[in-house]
């Protein structure tokens, strides 16, 4: 068993609950550590408002495009990037590609803006919030590959609303993903795992993309490790990671 998910598992086999809630739009958890020293908080000062996205009121949508000052080939979105790293890492590989990124957490930010600073990243833009808020006034079919790596599980019970994998969030990610693109997960916590399988597996929107269990046990070799991961693993927890496909739109 790895993060417990059996060896045979399929998508058949899980059931997702009803996961109705109070309004999500409050933000629990942390908002700062600890305060940023004097470069990091420079970088705040200075390198944030020229990357940060501005954000409309719904049912009015950005031009995810015009946020960049080159073309770009595609459009990628993380929700909740913690340190930044796993996104420094692919913005820096790929960039032809426009990265989108939300996260509430003051210290995370400011780690992503110094990785920015440092390898003179071009093509990222960041959100300060609440990821599903971006979500909302991104267009149609406009994304061509999302990442939620290592949310917080929300452990208790009475906190299982508070998760990002609802399936009003996969509503959302349904509308925006472009017909064959890919949402990627992760987690360490095995009853997330669970929850995560059961929702996705259940929306009619996704396709699972395992056939054996190197699919979820091993990451692909163009997802690097988050320092989350590094510390989950040196903790004895096993990452589990999920790759689904949006399946493609049906025409009336």
């Amino acid at each position: 068993m790895a993060g417990g998910l059996r060896d045979g598992a399929h998508c058949n086999s899980l059931t997702a609950t009803d996961d109705s809630g109070p309004e999500r739009r409050q933000i629990y958890g942390r908002r700062q550590s600890r305060k940023l020293r004097p470069l990091r908080q420079d970088l705040f000062d200075r390198l944030l408002p020229r990357l940060e996205i501005p954000l409309p009121s719904p049912p009015q949508t950005i031009d995810p495009d015009a946020l960049f000052d080159s073309p770009t080939a595609d459009l990628w979105l993380e929700i909740g990037f913690g340190g930044g790293e796993h996104l420094a890492w692919q913005a820096e590989r790929h960039p032809e590609i426009g990265f989108l990124a939300a996260e509430y957490f003051v210290n995370g930010i400011a780690s992503l803006l110094r990785q920015v600073d440092r390898l003179g990243l071009d093509n990222v833009r960041l959100y300060q919030g609440d990821g599903r808020d971006l979500l909302e006034v991104l267009p149609e079919a406009s994304i061509g590959r999302v990442f939620i790596l290592f949310p917080d599980p929300w452990r208790k019970t009475r906190h299982h609303k508070r998760r990002i994998v609802q399936r009003e969030t996969l509503d959302l990610l349904a509308h925006l993903l472009r017909d064959g693109a890919e949402l990627r997960l992760a987690t360490d916590h095995r009853e997330y795992l669970a929850w995560m399988l059961a929702h996705c597996c259940a929306h009619p929107a996704f396709r699972w993309l395992a056939r054996r269990p190197s699919d979820w046990r091993q990451r692909p070799d163009d997802w690097p490790a988050s320092r989350y991961e590094i510390k989950a693993l040196e903790a004895g927890r096993a990452p589990t990671y999920l790759r689904f496909v949006r399946r493609a739109r049906t025409t009336v």
